[in-house]
């Protein structure tokens, strides 16, 4: 195992031209937690068309050093999607999720050093104030990397698909969490 030193960059994500790399991660076992296990690939690509063509809900591939794609982000408007009735909004909240991978090849912080980035990505616009995480409440492993990162657990919520722990980061927070 190696330990990770990259940078990444960001582009939207393309749901045709990336439909069947974008399958093959959301469907593996690994990304249980996306609930897209069954899904074809069609309708991978028609999901994330959805999303192309929603004003309030974006994907982004996010690329390694060497240009590829390594990662998938979103991001959302919580007054409109995901969250809409479930928590008190407040002015600059950002919704988010990643994805990284299944490998064969682990590297040791690539996990943290992509929400890292996902975060310090969202946090570019000054217009968001404060990033807000709906993960599974089983998935233990994410709720450690989001509070390495700075989110702060408030509670459980009951989803739709899910019941889920609502937890939340500021801008002023992430700087201090990962300066230390």
């Amino acid at each position: 195992m190696t330990t990770m030193t990259t940078t990444f960059t960001f582009r939207p994500l393309d749901p045709l031209r990336d439909g069947e790399l974008l399958h093959s991660w959301v469907t593996h076992p690994k990304a249980a937690y996306w609930m897209m296990q069954d899904a074809r690939r069609e309708e991978v690509e028609r999901a994330y068309m959805e999303i192309a063509a929603d004003e309030h809900h974006h994907a982004l591939l996010g690329l390694g050093e060497d240009g590829g794609p390594a990662f998938l982000m979103e991001y959302y408007d919580p007054v409109h999607r995901e969250l809409v009735g479930l928590y008190e909004p407040e002015p600059g909240d950002v919704g988010m999720h990643f994805l990284t991978p299944a490998t064969d090849t682990p590297v040791h912080g690539f996990t943290r050093a992509v929400i890292t980035a996902v975060v310090a990505r969202l946090f570019e616009d000054p217009a968001t104030r404060r990033i807000v995480v709906e993960p599974d409440v089983e998935n233990t492993a994410v709720h450690a990397l989001n509070e390495a990162v700075g989110f702060v657990p408030v509670g459980e919520i009951q989803k739709p698909e899910k019941m889920a722990l609502l937890s939340f980061c500021t801008r002023e927070r992430f700087e201090r969490t990962v300066a230390a």
